[in-house]
């Protein structure tokens, strides 16, 4: 004879073996492989570039939020948005953007001290960014899995002693990636990134310049 305690384990049991099974699956899901991917700063520069004797801070860009996350966007029709699956940005984009210009800036070797505000580096001139464009996109009328990567990028310069706004301007470039693989992808984002940063450095630190000599301190 089952007694009412006995049916009381019985359900005890069950309810912690479903748990045990939910647990499982949950951990089975999360051991999904996802592929996460780096991007590289600029290291070449043209060798006219002028030194310049201030000091840049490079703020954080601005972003949408279909590309302010780690998820590498992809935009099937100009108004859908989907991400790549399997695979993610080690950081969100503007993380990453903000710390290869930072790094770019460096590696011209014109820049005296470049840094992001949370360091306390005192600026003489600010560097905002805001990320228009970082997706893949699927051009009008391609047959097939045919991707393009489009980085823009809108940089304007602020001069920090008058918080006025001395240049402001758009770079964009567009490079087609070899398959849709992640590994493809990204390696065309790479490129398209760092010819975009190459070409805003060299004009940031040519407007700086000029503005420099003009307005001394």
């Amino acid at each position: 004879m089952i007694t009412h305690s006995m049916k009381w384990m019985r359900g005890l049991l069950l309810l912690t073996m479903l748990a045990g099974c939910t647990g499982l699956a949950s951990l089975t899901e999360v051991a999904t492989p996802t592929d996460l991917y780096v991007l590289s700063p600029k290291s070449t520069f043209s060798a006219s570039l002028p030194q310049l004797r201030d000091q840049i801070v490079v703020n954080q860009p601005t972003a949408t939020a279909a590309v302010d996350t780690d998820q590498i966007a992809v935009q099937p029709t100009p108004l859908q948005v989907q991400y790549l699956p399997g695979a993610r940005w080690v950081d969100r984009a503007p993380l990453i953007v903000q710390a290869l210009l930072i790094e770019s800036f460096e590696n011209t070797g014109k820049v005296p001290a470049v840094g992001s505000s949370t360091i306390g580096l005192r600026a003489d001139y600010l560097i905002v960014t805001d990320i228009r464009e970082f997706q893949a996109i699927v051009p009008v009328g391609a047959e097939g899995s045919a991707l393009q990567i489009d980085v823009r990028l809108n940089i304007k310069i602020i001069d920090a002693f008058s918080d006025r706004i001395i240049g402001s301007r758009s770079f964009e470039e567009i490079v087609p990636a070899a398959s849709d693989t992640p590994g493809d992808v990204t390696a065309a984002f790479d490129e398209a990134l760092g010819d975009t940063m190459r070409d805003a450095i060299e004009w940031s630190i040519r407007e700086i310049a000029r503005h420099a000599a003009t307005s001394p301190r």
